[in-house]
């Protein structure tokens, strides 16, 4: 559940241009992750990448999720 991933020039602003990948294992398809705009894989690992500036908004959402 670790990864940075750095995408263009970060010159700009030290977060600006950088993304955040969780490796999520182990999650199923439910009601609270019916409302995302895709399936979810019960076998398998998901991996979501987000703007550094929502790592921690997106990390207190997979752990509603279970």
């Amino acid at each position: 559940m670790l990864g940075q991933v750095a995408v263009g020039n970060s010159a700009a602003s030290p977060s600006g241009s950088r993304f955040f990948r969780y490796e999520v294992v182990g999650l199923h398809q439910s009601g609270e992750t019916d409302k995302t705009d895709y399936s979810i894989r019960s076998s398998a690992s998901q991996f979501i990448i987000v703007p550094y500036s929502r790592m921690n908004q997106e990390m207190q959402r997979l752990t509603r999720l279970g």
